[in-house]
Parts: C-alpha cells; sequence; structure tokens
C-alpha cells in the first residue's frame, strides 16, 4: 500500500525578510536543524513515496543543506516554498528537480512592496523568469498573503496575465490567522465591499476565459470546481493531519509547519514515530462536521480549527468567505458542464493537483 504522505521539512526558522504579515523568522537556540540526516533518512526508509516539501523561515537561505538532501533523497519528490530572493543561488541542476516551485508574491507590485519591503516583487519576477531560463518544466505557483491593501481580483489577474507565462497558478490564503486587531483596521468592511465582490468578478472571469477553451489556474477553483461536479467529498484539503505534517527543527513532527509552539499540534518525532503511526491521527472539530459546505470545503484549516485565536465570531467571518467562494462557483457550474459536454474543456483539465503541493486550497 502506498502511503503517500507529505512533509514539509522546517530547513530554518531565521528569515531574510520581515514581512508586515508575519514579522520575519527566528533566533534563537531552536532556529536550526538539530537532527541527522541518517535519523530523518530512517524514518523515512518507513515510507513509500516520499515527498518533501522544503519550507521554512526561508529554506533557500540553507541551499547547502539543500543539496545534501536531494543527494541523500534521490527518488524524492522535492518541492520548495520560497520567497525566491535567492532562488537563482540554486544550481540549475537542482532547481529543475523541482516538481513544484511555490514562490511568495502577493500581487501588483505596489502590493508586493508594500507588504514586503522595496524591491522585492522585480526580484521576485526576475528570479521566477530565471527559473523557465534554466528549462524547468514543474509547476510554478504564486503564493499570494492577502490581506487589507490587496484587491483579490486585480492581483491574482495581473499574477496571472504576466508577460512570458511566468506561474502556471496561483494560490492565495488570507491573512487571518494571527492577531485579528494587528492586522486589519476593518475587517468586515473589507470583506463586504472588496474581497467578496473580487471573488465573484474572478469567478466570471475565469468562467469567461474557460469559454474560450482556456483554464486559467486559479487554484482554489479547480479542485473545488472538480468536487462540485463530480461531488467528490473531501476532508481536509491541506492534509493536515491527515498525510501531511511538518517535520520542526528539532526533529518533532506537527500538523503544520506554522504551529510548533503549540503542544496540541506536536504528534510525533523521527526518533520515535513512524509515518503509519501519524497517518489521520487528527481530525477537525465542530462547528465544522456539521457545516453545510464540510464535504467541498472540508475544514478549512486545522489549527484554526483548533485554536480560534480570532475567537469564535472571528472564526465565523472567516467561514463566510469560504462559503461566499464555494456559492459564486456553484452558481456556474451548469455553464461548466455545457463547456465539459460540448468538448470545449476537458473534467480532466480540472484534477488539481495531482500530488498535495503545499497549496492549501482554500483561502
Amino acid at each position: 500500500m502506498v502511503l503517500r504522505m507529505n512533509y514539509h521539512l522546517v530547513l530554518t526558522r531565521r528569515c531574510n525578510l520581515n514581512c508586515e504579515y508575519c514579522h520575519g523568522g527566528e533566533e534563537n537556540e531552536n532556529t536550526e536543524i538539530k537532527y541527522s540526516l541518517s535519523e530523518l533518512e530512517t524514518f523515512l526508509s518507513n515510507d513509500t513515496d516520499v515527498q518533501l516539501m522544503l519550507y521554512g523561515g526561508e529554506p533557500t537561505l540553507r541551499i547547502p543543506l539543500i543539496l545534501k538532501l536531494m543527494n541523500k533523497f534521490p527518488d524524492a519528490r522535492f518541492m520548495l516554498q520560497t520567497n525566491a530572493l535567492l532562488l537563482h543561488k540554486i544550481p540549475k541542476e537542482y532547481a529543475t528537480r523541482f516538481h513544484s516551485v511555490l514562490v511568495s508574491i502577493d500581487g501588483r507590485k505596489h502590493i508586493t512592496d508594500a507588504y514586503r519591503s522595496d524591491g522585492v516583487y522585480d526580484r521576485v519576477i526576475q528570479n521566477a523568469k530565471w527559473l523557465r531560463d534554466i528549462g524547468f518544466q514543474g509547476d510554478v505557483v504564486a503564493r499570494m498573503a492577502v490581506s487589507q491593501q490587496s484587491d483579490i481580483f486585480k492581483e491574482v489577474v495581473h499574477l496571472l496575465e504576466i508577460d512570458g507565462s511566468v506561474f502556471d497558478h496561483v494560490h492565495w490564503q488570507l491573512n487571518v490567522v494571527w492577531d485579528a486587531e494587528g492586522n486589519w483596521t476593518d475587517f468586515d468592511k473589507w470583506i463586504e465591499t472588496s474581497y467578496n465582490p473580487g471573488i465573484t468578478r474572478l469567478v466570471d472571469y475565469w468562467v469567461r476565459k474557460m469559454k474560450k477553451g482556456v483554464i486559467m489556474g486559479i487554484v482554489p477553483f479547480i479542485p473545488l470546481t472538480y468536487s462540485l461536479l463530480t461531488g467528490k467529498e473531501s476532508l481536509l484539503r491541506c492534509g493536515s493531519g491527515i498525510d501531511t505534517f511538518a517535520i520542526h527543527v528539532d526533529g518533532s513532527i506537527g500538523i503544520c509547519p506554522i504551529s510548533p509552539d503549540w503542544e496540541f499540534s506536536i504528534v510525533g518525532d523521527i526518533r520515535k514515530s513512524t509515518p503509519q503511526d501519524l497517518k489521520n491521527c487528527m481530525l477537525v472539530d465542530e462547528p465544522c462536521p456539521s457545516c453545510e459546505e464540510f464535504d467541498i470545503c472540508g475544514g478549512r484549516c486545522l489549527f484554526a480549527n483548533k485554536q480560534r485565536l480570532w475567537g469564535e465570531e472571528g472564526f465565523e467571518k472567516i467561514c463566510t468567505t469560504v462559503k461566499h467562494l464555494i456559492q459564486s462557483i456553484r452558481l456556474r457550474v451548469p455553464e461548466i458542464k455545457e463547456l465539459i459536454k460540448n468538448g470545449i474543456i476537458s473534467l480532466d483539465e480540472l484534477t488539481y493537483p495531482k500530488y498535495n503541493n503545499g497549496c492549501e486550497i482554500i483561502p
């Protein structure tokens, strides 16, 4: 039996940026890897289809370690989540081996630079184009963090339509995990006047392109549409606690790379656990399983479900954005069915991702 587990491998907790919604990496005794590659090899030897999603902090701060890992596990499927500032420093023969590269960029130049520092946008685009120039054949995903300066329609369309087809897909996460008061001036107003209307416009744009035989790579839309068309139900789409875990720098294993400091999230250790021990070890709690959209959404975020850092009211507010997204797509399903029936697009084009690539799917 193929386990097909996914491991976010945290290479360092340091970062070379200090983004508005994140506030940089960490500098303490628990910043760098404390286990040996032999210990990691012993743990992974119990898996049958190794997939390593290199993560940080910023993983390209540890390029020599990346090369060691790719040499140590030549048959593994590697994916990289990076801010891309140092992407071009990875030797070409290694960079072209990645199955997917998720590049942090938040939309238009002035939006990206406002969140991430002046000049970041230009460097990210340059290095994403470098991937194409060296013959990279994998999936390049623009991975956005969306906050109150963002116009979701304009940011996504901009990234999809950059000259040179830089990005195959665009995915985003809302800036709704941490402190609500510190991150937002008026979250409710932004949702009502900007985000939800922008999602509706974005679905319209996506369907218009589809009518011309083109499925634009808007990540949340594609798998949700597939489920709505086929009736295929989904558990938590990011796989957290099910088949996707984080290996932290101390060798502990968590449900998610963002939550190493919460005791509940630590579910094992590479020195003591096996992949079989981990699979399906944690599921979302109520109210998610009783929600009318649970079979499509899957529960949005295991960490948010367990911790509720925005409180019960804030948790529900975020859920309304997911419900709006699903309903906006559901309303267009009859048109999409006709496009498939008439051979303008095919259902197979909506099977994404083939392997979990770190896109949580649900914003």
